[in-house]
């Protein structure tokens, strides 16, 4: 009989949204899947060691000017925060590397291993999203996106996430068992 499967959650999160669309994936996952070892980090924690092993990567992170975060994207929204008193969540401190920079780091992977992408977005007509990159650079390091990328909306850019988002990413999260 074969190991447990692994699921690991890779999030960026900046105002705490898309930590909490992270975690509820993961307990979907871990609903549908209640023996899975379930991971969920954040990108400063999330070294090569711990997506090699994995059976099923989810890679999400916020939506900043249409696409991923940048350096720039990260430090404009850190100083919007400030101006309005919000915290700002930022693991391993706000200069740590964003999702992109560590989806370039990202080691190949074998086919075959399962991979998903999620955004936190605006539901504005031109937000765009995060998640589509994200799909882009992890079918470019072999892994098999097996869902169209998904976004979960927040209600203005700081939050907070709109009603129901919360449970939907739990029945998405499940439905990538």
């Amino acid at each position: 009989m074969g190991s447990a499967m692994q699921a690991v959650i890779v999030y960026e999160s900046m105002y705490g949204n898309t930590r909490l669309i992270a975690e509820a994936i993961a307990e979907g996952v871990h609903r549908a899947a209640p023996d899975a070892e379930v991971s969920c980090l954040p990108v400063a924690d999330a070294g090569a060691d711990v997506t090699r092993g994995a059976d099923l990567l989810v890679v999400g992170g916020p939506t900043h000017m249409h696409g991923m975060s940048s350096g720039l994207s990260r430090k404009l929204a850190r100083s919007a925060a400030e101006k309005h008193g919000t915290d700002v969540e930022a693991p391993g401190g706000a200069d740590s590397p964003g999702l992109r920079t560590w989806l370039r780091a990202l080691p190949e992977t074998a086919t075959g291993t399962h991979a998903a992408a999620f955004d936190t977005r605006a539901d504005m007509k031109m937000s765009g999203g995060a998640a589509d990159g994200i799909a882009k650079r992890l079918s470019h390091h072999h892994y098999d996106v097996m869902v169209e990328p998904e976004g979960f909306v927040v209600e203005d850019s700081e939050g907070p996430l709109r009603a129901g988002e919360l449970d939907r990413a739990q029945t998405w999260g499940a439905s990538l068992v």
